[in-house]
């Protein structure tokens, strides 16, 4: 106990409270009186003040608190004055203090009628404007208050639930939360403390005029003239001393349950929205017209017109004023300090180049590469169907001054050197062979062609020679479309295929609902999509594509079945990346017995698919490639049909042997595709053509 007021300020507050008794109780002299007066006058500003100048209500929490004691305080002043007024009011003049003489002669003129009218006009300013209209504010926002706290509490226990703020975050929120609802219901409250003054001092000033009109007559032995002139007169500078800080606390009063919560203080709050030149223009237009009027004080309008022009044109000035960038110093970098971003890459390609290769991306030099590059992620994203995530190319010490290396999720896919300065000419197989051209012999990185590095000023002897020219830029732009091309499902992730599944569900919202989230995850999506992606198909039209796969999950939801089942769906979308509708089909089959060892051997034991022996491999590669080779390369391409169990694996071996051939099961060809079998693998090919697709056991025998 004796340690908690251990603090003189612990004092303060209880000692204030002993003297409002004393003042109540024991006679003061009128030099106290003035002092108390003054000090009233001085908390009322003060509060006032404070209440101006707090950012939020909750800022001022303690005045519900204050108001109390500071209306305590004026009760006790009335008190102690009525007393003095009372005894000593006959003498007059300063009987009673110099400040109820000041008020009571300097301010209303000693004239107590005046005074009397003065004390009404601030009591009904008091009561009925201010007073009752900051209780209604006070009543409505305790009510509203109380009424969202349920709301507020379930609104922290969320955001604790989903990590958004810390348990003590939480437990400062609750804390502000359960003040703001005390708060709000002490000011609905504390609003009856200044009403129950405002009558209470109309009722002293009752009581002084009276009492002191008959005191002075029957006691005194003043005439009425005198008595009145003495008491009313001290009685209405008496009151009007109180009535002043009490309107200033109502004011207060007011200024807190009005205010919004905004980090400026009210006179900034106010300021701020008053700065707006577009209020002052019509200011000035209605004050000028006016001042025009000839019946209208011109000497007073016209100046008042001016005046808030002259605030127009000085906010105007200001808000045209550009605004001046700040810019932050960056923070120190600690040599010794290695953070993730260091030590790791995001970006899933990335093209490394040597320190002579760096021209290529200089932007004063026309950044031949980037457009390049560009171009390379726009032409790939349209051949595969979703935005291919953005390149990086950045410098590497590790390579060669001319040497660079492009990267997939860090791994190298592709590395070659280049000569900067001059030509690749590359042999398609249509140059000249005993040309005269001069240069360092290569070969195309990109598919492996003779080329050689030549002056730019062979370039056009090169073409006349059959050569294919392509600068440095374009070199390593062709090579990136190459390795990239072959490897479409390593470009697209979970956040590609949901831009897929958006930009389907704004047009087909009950198609994307059959299939995503349930019964299909963005994983198994993704999944799915990188077996079609492997295959060759192109995901650039996926209404189709999810219409088929909605229909397949009726019946499984068996990742290999389902591709399956797509391709069999999609069978026209398959056959149509290498021959039209209305064409034959180049086919080749397998002769019955060889296609039955392969669907009847040894199985993988994992995936529970076919495992073709490493001999009969080479043998069926070595044939198909045969079959392309003697087409010739202007000939359409080829597919081998098979039945559906041995078409995953002769796909796999196939993709790496004879990537020209399209594997497809006898499932996925169109009833109205036409064919033409070229050749039977393991048998003798047969010669007449079929104008229409065979039947199953036809194309297997």
């Amino acid at each position: 106990m004796f340690k908690r007021f251990g603090s003189p300020a612990a004092f303060a507050l209880p000692s204030g409270v002993l003297t409002l008794i004393v003042l109540m109780v024991v006679p003061i002299p009128a030099v106290m009186l003035d002092v108390f007066f003054v000090l009233n006058i001085a908390l009322s500003v003060a509060i006032l003040m404070a209440a101006m100048n707090a950012e939020k209500p909750l800022d001022f929490s303690s005045f519900p608190s204050v108001l109390l004691f500071a209306t305590l305080l004026r009760l006790a002043l009335n008190v102690a004055s009525t007393r003095i007024v009372l005894v000593n009011g006959h003498e007059g003049g300063a009987a009673a203090g110099h400040v109820i003489e000041a008020f009571g002669a300097f301010l209303i003129g000693g004239n107590f009628a005046v005074g009397l009218f003065v004390f009404m006009i601030l009591m009904i300013i008091n009561m009925i404007v201010v007073t009752k209209g900051a209780g209604r504010v006070s009543e409505v926002s305790a009510r509203f208050t109380l009424d969202a706290l349920p709301g507020k509490q379930m609104a922290i226990d969320a955001d604790l639930a989903a990590g958004i703020m810390t348990a003590d975050e939480a437990k400062a929120r609750r804390r502000e939360v359960a003040t703001e609802a005390d708060f709000y219901g002490s000011m609905d409250g504390s609003s009856k403390f200044v009403k129950g003054d405002a009558i209470a001092a109309l009722l002293i000033l009752g009581v002084n005029i009276i009492a002191g009109f008959c005191l002075g007559m029957i006691t005194h032995g003043l005439s009425a003239a005198e008595a009145a002139q003495f008491y009313i007169t001290l009685a209405v500078g008496d009151a009007l001393v109180a009535q002043v800080p009490s309107l200033l606390l109502s004011i207060a009063a007011a200024v807190i349950v009005t205010r919004v919560s905004d980090s400026r203080d009210l006179a900034g709050q106010i300021g701020g929205q008053f700065a707006n030149p577009a209020i002052w223009l019509p200011v000035t237009v209605v004050m000028t017209a006016v001042g025009l009027i000839p019946a209208m004080p011109q000497t007073i309008f016209l100046p008042a017109a001016g005046i808030s022009g002259w605030l127009w044109w000085t906010l105007k000035k200001r808000a045209d004023r550009p605004v001046p960038v700040v810019i932050p110093e960056p923070p120190a970098i600690d040599p010794a300090r290695i953070t993730l971003d260091d030590v790791s890459d995001h970006t899933l390609v990335t093209i490394e180049m040597g320190y002579g290769l760096i021209h290529l991306v200089d932007e004063r030099r026309g950044s031949p590469l980037v457009a390049r590059i560009t171009g390379v992620r726009k032409q790939l994203s349209q051949t595969f169907g979703f935005i291919v995530p953005q390149f990086r190319v950045r410098d590497s010490l590790e390579l060669g001054p001319n040497a660079y290396r492009i990267l997939l999720g860090g791994v190298p896919i592709g590395v070659a050197e280049m000569r900067p300065d001059k030509v690749l000419a590359i042999d398609a197989g249509e140059a000249n062979s005993d040309h005269g051209l001069r240069g360092e012999k290569t070969r195309d990185p990109s598919f492996g062609c003779p080329a050689i590095w030549i002056d730019p000023a062979q370039r056009d002897l090169a073409i006349a020679e059959g050569f294919l020219t392509v600068d440095a830029s374009t070199v390593i732009a062709t090579h990136l479309n190459q390795v990239l091309g072959d490897r479409p499902s390593a470009l697209l992730g979970p956040d590609e295929v949901k831009a897929i599944l958006e930009g389907v569900k704004e047009r087909s919202a009950g198609l994307v609902e059959t299939i995503h989230p349930a019964p299909m995850s963005l994983g198994a999506l993704t999944r799915l999509f990188h077996a079609l992606l492997d295959d060759g198909l192109s995901i650039g039209h996926p209404i189709p594509i999810l219409s088929a796969l909605s229909q397949a999950l009726q019946q499984t939801t068996d990742h290999d079945r389902l591709v399956d089942l797509l391709r069999a769906s999609l069978g026209e979308m398959v056959i149509g990346r290498i021959c039209a509708a209305d064409e034959r089909l180049p086919v080749v089959t397998l002769e019955a017995g060889l296609e039955q060892m392969i669907v009847s051997g040894m199985h993988d034991p994992s995936t529970g698919q076919p495992v073709i022996e490493p001999d009969l491999a080479r043998g069926i590669g070595e044939r198909i490639s045969a079959i392309i080779s003697e087409r010739g390369p202007a000939a359409p391409p080829i597919a081998l049909i098979v039945q559906p169990r041995a078409r995953r694996p002769l796909a796999a071996l196939l993709r790496q042997r004879a990537p020209q051939c399209l594997v497809l099961s006898i499932s996925e060809l169109p009833p109205s595709q036409p064919i033409e079998v070229i050749s039977v693998i393991g048998g003798e090919a047969p010669q007449q053509e079929s104008a229409a697709m065979p039947i199953p056991e036809g194309i297997a025998a």
